[in-house]
């Protein structure tokens, strides 16, 4: 039975479907998954199972309805079973409809849009976490699926780089910090993250290692390299993947929620998240991570946004300002004592 997957972008989205896609594979070797994503985002992709195929879309063909007849052409040729659309967008609408008039079975992630105003105004939970959500997607076309995923480095059979430059064979222990995120509501500020990164430095304890993608972005992790001991930043020194088999080395991560968060989850790395506009009431929590290590100060207007955004309802971010350096400090002291 050939299985199409239909997950396009983006990276944090992406990251958060492999545990779903990967235990689908497992419990159904007898089935093959097309899973068609981005060029960029299939570098997640680590360790994938033998009957898992990655159906790469380049820039070339991502935009506009030209590339989305083009995208369909392509599947079209591999005899696709049913699809699995684990998007619900427009564009994956179009490629979904061009299989059901062939006769073929889809089933759709539901988003459960209906929830938004619910969690965001009345101050109840997602019903499900979107991880479980994508693998609800699966059962609905028959298949067994249980949660049998543990890392994507457990089929890993690519050499890894040298990381020494980064981790130097030391008794020190590695934490990494991932201070972006996509939109200002969910990101903790600047000043006040540097102020943990001072107090790791200052602890002489920890080996700190900065993650980010953005050019701008990595020249301000490369002016906390120089500014603080034992603190280097690994923006654009390695591949995506590879950075992803570096976090694997990490005692913990600190991230907010965002991509790198889910990136981590998928090595069984343990995640500090710092939240702001959104909270892990949404249903975005990393795979397996824990909700005791989800930093938020609570504040009533919390969540005011399901996937966050650039302006503050209150105008002071007053959700993530409250946050203290020294509780995120003293959570990274109280993990990376066991």
């Amino acid at each position: 039975m050939n299985i199409l997957v239909i997950r396009l972008s983006a990276l944090g989205d992406v990251a958060m479907t492999i545990p779903a896609i990967y235990s689908c594979a497992y419990c159904n070797p007898d089935c093959t998954l097309h899973v068609v994503t981005s060029e960029f985002c299939a570098q997640l992709f680590i360790g994938a199972p033998d009957n898992v195929k990655l159906h790469l879309i380049g820039k070339d063909i991502q935009h506009g309805m030209l590339g989305t007849l083009r995208i369909i052409r392509q599947l079209h040729v591999l005899h696709i079973d049913a699809v699995a659309d684990l998007h619900n967008v427009l564009r994956s609408w179009i490629i979904d409809w061009s299989f059901r008039l062939r006769g073929r079975r889809v089933q759709m992630l539901d988003k459960m849009r209906h929830e938004r105003k619910q969690i965001v105004r009345q101050g109840k939970s997602a019903s499900q976490p979107f991880t479980e959500r994508y693998f609800n997607v699966f059962r609905k076309l028959g298949l067994k699926v249980n949660p049998l995923f543990t890392s994507v480095l457990k089929d890993d059979k690519t050499s890894y780089p040298d990381f020494s430059s980064v981790l130097p064979n030391d008794k020190l222990t590695p934490v990494g910090i991932a201070p972006f995120a996509r939109y200002k509501n969910k990101t903790y500020p600047l000043p006040l993250m540097e102020q943990v990164v001072a107090k790791l430095s200052a602890d002489s304890d920890f080996r700190i290692l900065l993650f980010s993608g953005g050019k701008t972005e990595s020249e301000q992790l490369k002016e906390w390299q120089n500014k603080y001991t034992n603190t280097v930043s690994v923006a654009k020194r390695f591949t995506l993947a590879d950075e992803v088999r570096l976090m694997s080395r990490l005692k913990v991560m600190v991230s907010m929620d965002s991509a790198n968060m889910h990136m981590a989850s998928l090595v069984g790395c343990r995640v500090i998240s710092v939240w702001g506009s959104t909270t892990p009431r949404c249903g975005f929590l990393g795979w397996q991570q824990n909700k005791s290590d989800a930093l938020a100060t609570n504040c009533k207007c919390q969540p005011c946004t399901i996937a966050g955004s650039e302006r503050c309802r209150c105008g002071d971010y007053h959700c993530l300002t409250n946050m203290t350096p020294d509780k995120i400090y003293n959570t990274i002291k109280e993990i990376t004592k066991t």
